[in-house]
């Protein structure tokens, strides 16, 4: 972040509250010409620092209404293990995010479906057959109290 100048940083938050503006309307709030901030947006997508644009979808909306947090432990600890793990993981649509964590898990993945009893499928069929695993905690979430995909480039 450091190598961000404030130009940058306000760019990034501006996308970050809506990507669909356009360089113009951008250009104007940050108070750059549309030619540099077009080639600063080009230069952050080309670095990784901009990985890429999505909607936000309301979840409940369109049927997703379980979401789980379970903590995943792992029998081996060896790199091999972690790494079939994780590319299974990487491969699953239901799996949202998950961490590498320390602590009393390996991992905390955060799980999406439609209902409990998918879920209970989904626990049976796949995370339990995911390479490697020995135990799963699931918590099922009662309310998301904040879910905001923004990054607080303020600090």
């Amino acid at each position: 972040m450091s190598s961000l100048d404030g130009f940058s940083v306000r760019i990034l938050s501006e996308l970050q509250r809506d990507a669909r503006q356009t360089i113009q309307q951008l250009a104007q709030r940050i108070g750059l010409s549309s030619t540099p901030c077009w080639k600063r947006i080009k230069d952050m997508e080309g670095d990784g620092v901009i990985r890429g644009y999505t909607a936000l979808v309301d979840r409940d909306k369109v049927g997703l209404h379980i979401c789980v947090l379970a903590e995943i432990n792992l029998s081996k600890h060896s790199e091999r293990n972690s790494l079939e793990f994780e590319k299974e993981v990487a491969a699953c649509p239901q799996i949202t995010e998950c961490y590498s964590t320390s602590g009393n898990a390996d991992y905390l993945v955060k799980v999406i479906t439609t209902d409990i009893k998918s879920y209970e499928t989904f626990m049976h069929n796949v995370l339990f057959k995911l390479p490697g695993v020995d135990h799963v905690r699931s918590s099922i979430v009662l309310r998301e109290l904040k879910c905001d995909p923004r990054m607080p480039l303020a600090y």
